[in-house]
């Protein structure tokens, strides 16, 4: 921490031409703050983890606390980067902040900005009856064609609002503005009540063709359009934050005329796939840590079809990109190391892995420990080792969970149906060497890693950097501070097409399409 705080120190010599950009990172259960100059060198970082409220299938937690959580976050970091900074100096030095957050946490408010319950955070799925009502009056089609999602869940914060008006109607009746927690901190932060339309987009009331709340949900909700934010771009400046919030202070909802410049930021994904330059066409992003997540940048929305389960979102720029996820990734390699190598480190893993042929001698790993969504949705569906015999060792068994990732990240963009040319891969999988040539090897893709591994904060400083003026674009941005560090180039032969179609065989035989 010395080392690194005497090097921003040295920097400050030069404050006439050095600024900084600041990106928050609100995740499920933990925020990160981090600090970037402009060439996208991290110069510090604070996380704070928090625990959610649960009770069965309530998750929550308390609106307020948030607000605090960012600030004590912003004093962290700023205290690591800017040891001896006044209030003043930090106008000068910090050109703009921004955020992302988590989609679908609901928070709902009186006239006066007081939360009139605890916000509902994504995870909750008390919606279960009002979710089934939506599906009944509106269905699966008209929804799909309005919001991108093609499937209604307790989760969208359509459900959770109509949830409110039917067990809290003399909350609901008190509502005068409705917020996700990325327009909530802006609020906090400039006292500007504005959204943005990345982090709206799966909310099911908001209109991804014309970029404009969908008046026909709102009524059938029973809220005016009133109650809800201004819709502005991702990377526009919505206002000014007082200094006072990277010193332990900051009145929330506080409009501050001359403070540090405030930016309309994006859902954490799509802030993600920013950080890890995913801005044009031909690359994709991928990240490998408990679940697998694929980001896929497209023109325009994929035709509505009846067996299609993509969500398709509103990216940065207003144009789409898709998001496809699947539950076991990481965590597969995990639960095999607790459970029967506890031993074993994973590099240990990797090294056994490493030294068996790509295939396995025929042995198949099926990662469905906790169902399975896309491309194939079936949460009975179950975790299988497939023609596992007397030759197969502890390394085989390895080698067949990171083929079976692999197999089915490219099952995955077949079914996207995306091509590209890079994929941009992140999380803890990102750190394995062999898994990384593995993926490259059965998608046919080149891989690449990134030298920041916090992308997220990165590609949210990116649009604090647009907002700011700092940068002209996001991909002029990309293009000058993402760097890539190691790249895969992949080897496709007979064994890995072999292994490939393999898995495909053993996923269909156990689990048929359509049924």
């Amino acid at each position: 921490m010395g080392r690194e705080a005497q090097g921003v120190t040295d920097m400050m010599y030069m404050t006439d031409r050095k600024k900084y950009l600041v990106g928050i990172d609100i995740g499920t259960t933990s925020l990160k703050t981090a600090i970037f100059d402009t060439d996208g060198n991290m110069v510090s970082s604070s996380t704070i983890d928090y625990t959610l409220d649960t009770k069965g299938s309530l998750v929550e937690f308390d609106a307020l606390e948030y607000i605090s959580i960012v600030r004590r976050s912003l004093t962290e970091a700023a205290r690591i980067a800017f040891p001896d900074c006044d209030k003043d100096k930090l106008t000068e030095i910090i050109a703009g902040l921004s955020v992302d957050t988590q989609g679908e946490t609901l928070i709902v408010t009186d006239e006066n900005f007081a939360p009139l319950r605890p916000a509902i955070v994504w995870l909750d799925n008390r919606a279960d009856a009002e979710e089934k009502k939506i599906e009944a009056d509106f269905g699966h089609e008209l929804v799909y064609r309005v919001t991108g999602q093609p499937e209604i869940t307790a989760t969208w914060p359509a459900c959770k609002l109509m949830w409110i008006r039917g067990n809290e109607p003399a909350v609901f009746n008190r509502i005068r503005h409705v917020f996700l927690l990325e327009d909530w901190i802006l609020w906090a932060l400039t006292g500007k009540t504005v959204t943005e339309p990345t982090i709206q987009s799966s909310t099911i009331y908001f209109d991804i063709c014309k970029k404009q709340w969908w008046a026909e949900m709102l009524s059938y909700i029973g809220l005016d359009i009133t109650v809800f934010s201004e819709i502005v771009p991702s990377g526009v400046k919505v206002g000014a934050m007082d200094t006072d919030w990277f010193f332990g202070g900051g009145e929330a909802g506080k409009s501050c005329g001359c403070g540090i410049s405030v930016v309309s930021g994006a859902l954490d994904q799509i802030s993600g796939a920013i950080g890890a330059g995913v801005v044009g066409s031909g690359v994709i992003s991928e990240m490998t840590g408990t679940t697998m997540a694929v980001f896929a940048p497209v023109s325009e929305i994929p035709p509505y079809s009846p067996d299609s389960i993509i969500p398709c979102h509103i990216n940065y720029d207003g144009s789409y990109a898709l998001l496809s996820w699947t539950p076991t990734a990481g965590i597969a390699l995990k639960w095999f190391k607790n459970q029967l190598c506890e031993s074993f480190s994973f590099k240990e893993l990797d090294r056994l892995a490493d030294k068996v042929e790509p295939g396995c001698s025929g042995l198949v790993f099926i990662p469905y420990l906790c169902g399975s969504t896309m491309p194939k949705y079936n949460p009975d569906a179950r975790g299988v080792f497939y023609g596992l015999t007397m030759e197969h060792t502890r390394g085989h068994m390895v080698r067949a969970i990171l083929e079976s990732v692999a197999c089915m990240l490219r099952s995955t963009l077949e079914y996207l149906d995306v091509s590209c040319d890079e994929i941009r891969t992140m999380g803890g999988g990102a750190s394995s060497s062999l898994w990384c040539q593995i993926k490259a090897d059965i998608t046919g893709v080149r891989l690449a890693t990134l030298k920041n591994t916090e992308t997220a904060c990165l590609g949210t400083a990116i649009l604090a950097g647009m907002g700011a003026g700092i940068f002209k674009s996001v991909e002029a941005a990309c293009d000058r501070i993402v760097r890539t560090d190691k790249v895969y180039v992949p080897n496709q032969n007979e064994k890995t097409e072999a292994a490939y179609h393999r898995y495909i065989e053993a996923d269909e035989k156990l689990y048929p399409s359509g049924k």
